[in-house]
């Protein structure tokens, strides 16, 4: 069965126009030319990187990615220079099409087996957490609680989710020290997400939260960006020990298809890994005294 809703067309219409908005006639080896009245490359031009008609073409940037075959689809990666997380994103898009549309999932999982945390509480000299795929942090260890406090002490929802800190909480450009680079991939993750789970409602609330709220998501929604989440390094400052570089590594829970395990390290013998230590000390003091580092302002 092909699915055509118009939610799903709109994405695949923007997705494709503000890709080709993006690369100019010289990055593509085509003549410049005169009297450009568009931003980046014209249908005409993308069409003929493609190796396609421009009518066909046309069609598929109105939305239409029902049938699309994969050539065509590495045509147009090709054509629009997509990086490896638009290709995969443009691709999800036309397997959505291509699909019988799934009921809407009520919400994504907010909880771990025991043994998943057994395995967090196992990882004692790292910052772990599991999240799900809308970014709510559904499990963490001990050190990790401590490192994400303003998180936990912002939010009296659980599980905390890591979108609505960035773009909701007045807190969150403190801490994070690159605030516009955090907000750009968590909205950038959020979208690749959507490419994967378009009917996924917990997902599609969220994102109509977030963009009644916040004018800093909505204009980062609509530029279509999209990556892949696999590893990279946040600048946080934490307000007990000071700033902290860590890199991530994420892996996926094999079980649980819609979990992550994203465990957090820093250099040995940096200023960030003395600052973790300092921050795992105070974390065991206040486990001896029964407190909850996340719990206090």
């Amino acid at each position: 069965m092909v699915v055509d809703t118009p939610e799903l067309r709109d994405d695949v219409r923007e997705f494709l126009t503000s890709r080709r908005a993006k690369i100019t006639p010289q990055q593509a080896g085509l003549p410049a030319g005169r009297n450009r009245r568009v931003p980046g490359l014209r249908r005409t031009e993308v069409a003929s990187l493609a190796g396609m008609s421009v009518e066909y073409y046309s069609r598929l940037e109105r939305g239409n990615l029902a049938g699309v075959s994969e050539e065509v689809l590495e045509s147009l990666c090709r054509a629009l220079e997509l990086d490896e997380a638009e290709g995969a994103y443009l691709h999800a898009l036309a397997r959505a099409a291509a699909s019988r549309p799934l009921p809407r999932k009520r919400a994504q999982a907010e909880s771990v087996r025991q043994s998943l945390q057994a395995t967090l509480d196992a990882i004692t000299a790292a910052p772990a957490v599991i999240n799900n795929g809308r970014g709510d942090m559904v499990a963490a260890n001990t050190l990790a609680r401590a490192l994400f406090s303003e998180m936990f002490i912002s939010s009296p929802r659980r599980p905390v989710n890591n979108a609505r800190f960035v773009f909701l909480d007045p807190r969150s450009t403190a801490f994070y020290r690159d605030w516009s680079k955090a907000a750009d991939d968590t909205v950038a993750i959020l979208r690749t997400q959507a490419g994967k789970d378009p009917y996924n409602r917990a997902l599609s609330d969220l994102v109509g939260e977030l963009s009644t709220q916040s004018e800093e998501f909505r204009t980062r929604w609509a530029a279509h960006n999209v990556r892949q989440h696999f590893t990279g390094t946040k600048r946080v400052r934490h307000p007990a020990v000071g700033d902290i570089e860590v890199t991530y590594e994420v892996f996926d829970v094999s079980t649980d298809a819609d979990l992550r395990l994203v465990v957090y390290t820093t250099q040995p013998s940096s200023t960030s890994e003395d600052a973790l230590k300092l921050l795992a000390s105070w974390t065991a003091t206040e486990a001896q005294t029964g407190e909850d580092l996340s719990t206090h302002p």
